[in-house]
């Protein structure tokens, strides 16, 4: 976890540098909704432009569970990013930042008996995000991926492993 936090913040501070040289310029969208998954996650996301490179972002998430636990976890997660243009073209983008969540979660399992048990938790936590998008000049689609580590003050479940990597496609306006 360690090495993420310090990857997560020299990228962060590597962006900020290509950014003052760049000016930062953001892509041809003002406002994008959509969904962003995993294997384990279902998300709804949207994307607003504050100002300039200066973005807010929401996402709702729900994970689905594995294995013979069955787990139910729905996040609400709201980020800063600041997104700086790459490669030259308006359509790449990189992004950083940061942000909080708190989660809602149900665990059904069976004890050592057989008997069916039910656990039920809030959680709450720092989000770092970090990722890279491309929107399409001709259609109103953004695609991104990302890698979004986070910390949990309190909660039982630790969601870092599903929810570490995602993926998302946005319509922009």
């Amino acid at each position: 976890m360690k090495r993420i936090l310090l990857l997560f913040g020299v990228l962060s501070l590597m962006a900020i540098q290509a950014s003052a040289q760049r000016g930062g310029s953001p892509g041809d969208y003002k406002t994008a909704i959509g969904v962003r998954v995993n294997p384990w996650i279902i998300g709804f996301t949207a994307k607003h432009f504050i100002q300039g490179p200066h973005a807010i972002e929401g996402i709702v998430s729900h994970y689905f569970g594995s294995g013979d636990r069955d787990v139910t976890n729905v996040t609400l997660t709201g980020l800063y990013e600041y997104t700086w243009n790459v490669f030259g073209k308006s359509e790449w983008n990189m992004y950083a930042g940061g942000g909080a969540h708190v989660g809602f979660w149900r665990d059904r399992y069976y004890d050592n008996n057989g008997r069916k048990e039910y656990d039920t938790e809030a959680n709450v936590g720092l989000d770092g995000i970090f990722g890279v998008e491309y929107t399409f000049k001709k259609i109103p689609l953004n695609l991104s991926g990302d890698i979004k580590p986070f910390f949990n003050f309190n909660g039982g479940h630790d969601f870092i492993g599903e929810q570490l990597l995602g993926v998302s496609a946005r319509y922009t306006f």
